[in-house]
């Protein structure tokens, strides 16, 4: 499923109209990666989480060069979903 598919679906089950749905999507979207950017998880009940995991520094190599790379420590954003949602998805998919 894409993007437009969702908005599609959620236009069609609502009734709102579809350029409403793309605009309050995107500002979701948007504002999701500005609080995860900001340090700030986001914690949605029944769903899930967006949260920042924080990798460590370590060497890496660059096979092409056969060098060491010293890669920094970063942040990376996830998803971790809530136990109703992933029950929910086991229970469907069986």
């Amino acid at each position: 499923m894409r993007k437009s598919d969702l908005i599609n679906q959620i236009s069609e089950k609502t009734g709102i109209p579809k350029v409403d749905v793309l605009v309050t999507l995107e500002t979701m979207f948007k504002e999701v990666k500005e609080n995860l950017a900001n340090g700030q998880n986001i914690y949605i009940r029944g769903f899930g989480s967006f949260i920042t995991k924080k990798r460590a520094a370590k060497i890496g190599r660059n096979i092409k060069k056969n060098i060491a790379v010293e890669i920094p420590e970063h942040f990376i954003p996830a998803f971790k979903p809530a136990k109703e949602f992933v029950n929910e998805v086991k229970s469907k998919r069986k």
